[in-house]
């Protein structure tokens, strides 16, 4: 029998200076101040990570790209979505992506469509089988205090593998 698998991601990093912030791998103009991490620390795409990872029941994160490793350091995440990608097609289909962007500022309306593509783009996927929602808290908790920005990401797997003919 066929067995979907559902996965769920989240993440959270504090906004530091002197960095670029960077979400669903597109660059967000914001006054020098970026999220402070050992990669580019895009928390859309660690969250995606964790929940296509998850989904899989093969791990988190932290166990493939662990930031204790200098080889991660300042690393893009595009790449390393895209090493996560090739590792869950071998067995699964990643049949949608749903996202939700949790900050005060910046606004991201402006920038949602083009994280959805890119992130289409990067998985190799519809960019009509990926959402992007920006949620703010009212002011409230460490993204209210615009201390640092949160996300959480959900996928469904199919089984089965695509073919390229």
């Amino acid at each position: 029998m066929a067995k979907y698998r559902i996965g769920h991601g989240y993440d959270v990093h504090r906004f530091g200076e002197n960095r670029k912030l960077i979400l669903g791998g597109i660059e967000i103009p914001n006054n020098n101040i970026g999220l402070t991490g050992h990669s580019d620390a895009d928390v859309l795409i660690h969250a995606i990570i964790d929940a296509l990872l998850g989904a899989a029941g093969i791990g988190d994160i932290g166990e493939y790209f662990p930031d204790n490793d200098a080889k991660y350091k300042d690393i893009s995440s595009v790449t390393l979505l895209d090493e996560v990608a090739k590792l869950i097609k071998k067995d699964y289909i990643i049949s949608n992506i749903d996202c939700t962007v949790i900050l005060q500022e910046p606004k991201l309306a402006d920038y949602k469509e083009k994280i959805r593509i890119n992130l289409s783009l990067i998985l190799n996927m519809s960019a009509a089988d990926i959402n992007v929602k920006a949620k703010t808290e009212e002011g409230l908790g460490f993204t209210g205090s615009k201390e640092g920005i949160a996300a959480h990401a959900v996928c469904l797997l199919a089984p089965g593998k695509i073919s390229f003919l």
